[in-house]
């Protein structure tokens, strides 16, 4: 292929339809197909990047391997292609204006009046057609956040319809739309898709692909009246009906020509319907796993998006275990000394959640002591593995009131302190150690054995670490220091090798686990609360 293709995703009729999820599968389809292909995702909120926003407002936060704090949606574009993204894969209408209003500053636009057409458009296609630009992919997948209609997508929406215009062949519209199942009337309705498609035509775009979502497979004939109603073809008007797991997704997709029927628009030959092979046994053996196994996540978002790479890596990590992973809360604000035995007893394994700020640490500091004390396999990620830490320095170490500066800046024993260089820095979103950093491995560890290699790369999203000063005592009373930071000496891994299962790693390993590579770390655990859960018949 000489030219990038571009394909948008839109979505209409209401948010949370599962753009994301539809990109990836389109992505991972002609993927299959042998195409070099990226996704990004464009979001029209005014923030910056989504690192400040709180998970209930937006669900987690991801993390590329750059070190770009990003929508959720590119962990599933990660998980499904395997690829990795970067910041450039991940804009905002915040970062749009900024760049506009800095070039505006530098006296780039030579004294014109700046205007949302042509200087934010332009901005937009500049960054939609960037990643095709620098690394010649055949394809390039964006996704529109939000919903058509939304005053804000607005300027997205006419940088599409601008370069639909001047890319001709080359760019094609998929939109994604819902028909809803009224049950007073036992029927299924078109008319908001059509309502959502006359919005979208309204400002100059005829969309090439339908996909509908529904809880209801949808007949021929419902297919039909939208093709007709909507100007599409009536190959081109695909249905999404819910599956048991977003995994099923790319199969569905296929099975309707959905890659078949892009190609085909975009003047492409299409070939031969490629198997996807391991997707398929990936899904065999996740339908297959029967046994369940239960691991608690200790945490204070009561969401699930607010976990979403955490789950879907035990979930991974459960299949290739041949067993179903059921997660459950348990909420670390309402957790105490009280309770503690009845929330976390029936658990096979504790996974102690990452977070920021003081609101239910405690409930992470007790829950770690109980996992300890009861040899029960415990896994704690970034603030959950400082929790742990701390809480061996208060039962272990004797040091009561030991703590992270964090929470508390006048404690005695600062066993979670923040590194000296960033002391003086001052602004929210410049203090943190994000994105991929290296990490050696202590030969002889378990979690050397977990990665059978002793240099790991993996991504990080937080401000205070392990305090060297007191690795020694650590060390001596037998929680141990196992991976670190080779040009900073800062520790990354403890682990208390007495135990089944004790580990806690500064770093964030729920961001590398894919559909077809889980991450090692997780699927060593869940092999372990598996067999604890064995353990206890």
């Amino acid at each position: 292929m000489a030219e990038t293709k571009y394909i948008f995703v839109t979505g209409g009729v209401a948010s949370s339809l599962g753009k994301g999820i539809i990109s990836s599968s389109i992505g991972k389809l002609l993927q299959a197909r042998g195409y070099n292909i990226t996704i990004q995702k464009f979001d029209p909120y005014i923030n910056i990047d989504p690192g400040t926003l709180n998970p209930y407002e937006h669900g987690e936060c991801y993390v590329t391997v750059d070190g770009h704090e990003a929508d959720l949606d590119l962990g599933h574009y990660e998980r499904f292609t395997g690829i990795q993204t970067t910041k450039a894969n991940n804009l905002t209408t915040g970062r749009i204006y900024k760049s506009v209003i800095d070039k505006e500053r530098r006296g780039d636009y030579l004294g014109k009046t700046i205007q949302v057409i042509p200087h934010i458009t332009d901005e937009i296609k500049r960054n939609v057609k960037l990643l095709g630009q620098k690394y010649h992919y055949d394809f390039v997948i964006t996704e529109i956040g939000g919903t058509v209609g939304d005053i804000e997508s607005l300027p997205y929406l006419e940088s599409i319809r601008q370069l639909k215009w001047e890319l001709g062949k080359n760019a094609l519209c998929v939109h994604l739309t819902y028909v809803p199942y009224l049950a007073a009337a036992k029927e299924l309705k078109t008319k908001p898709t059509q309502h959502s498609v006359k919005e979208l035509q309204s400002v100059g775009i005829q969309p090439d692909i339908l996909v509908l979502r529904s809880e209801h497979p949808l007949n021929d004939n419902i297919r039909r009246k939208v093709a007709n109603f909507c100007n599409v073809d009536f190959e081109a008007v695909v249905q999404s009906v819910d599956m048991p797991t977003i995994y099923e997704v790319p199969i569905r997709m296929q099975e309707q020509g959905l890659d078949a029927t892009i190609l085909k628009k975009m003047g492409e030959s299409v070939g031969e319907t490629p198997s996807l092979g391991p997707w398929r046994q990936f899904l065999e053996r996740r339908h297959k796993a029967k046994e369940v196994v239960n691991i608690g996540l200790v945490g204070k978002y009561d969401l699930q998006d607010a976990y979403k790479s955490i789950l879907e890596s035990l979930s991974q990590a459960g299949t290739y275990n041949d067993y179903k992973v059921k997660a459950t809360f348990i909420n670390s604000e309402k957790l105490n000394e009280e309770n503690a035995e009845e929330k976390i007893k029936d658990m096979d394994g504790i996974v102690i959640c990452p977070g920021f700020g003081q609101r239910g640490i405690e409930g992470k500091i007790i829950a770690a002591h109980y996992t300890r004390v009861h040899n029960i396999p415990t896994f704690g990620i970034c603030l959950g593995m400082q929790m742990m830490v701390i809480e061996f320095a208060r039962n272990v170490l004797g040091y009561e009131d030991a703590n992270s500066t964090e929470m508390d800046e006048k404690t005695e024993y600062n066993v979670i302190d923040i590194m000296e260089d960033q002391k003086n820095i001052t602004n929210m979103g410049g203090t943190m150690r994000l994105g991929a950093y290296e990490c050696i491995l202590k030969q002889g560890s378990r979690v050397f054995e977990i990665y059978k290699k002793e240099h790991i790369q993996e991504r990080h999203r937080h401000r205070y670490e392990f305090n060297n000063d007191y690795e020694k005592e650590y060390e001596k009373a037998g929680m141990n220091c196992v991976g670190r930071n080779p040009e900073s000496d800062l520790v990354e891994i403890v682990e208390v090798p007495g135990l089944k299962w004790y580990i806690g790693t500064q770093f964030h390993p729920e961001y590398s686990s894919t559909v077809l590579k889980p991450h090692p770390l997780f699927v060593d655990f869940v092999k372990t609360a598996i067999e604890n859960k064995s353990s206890k018949k």
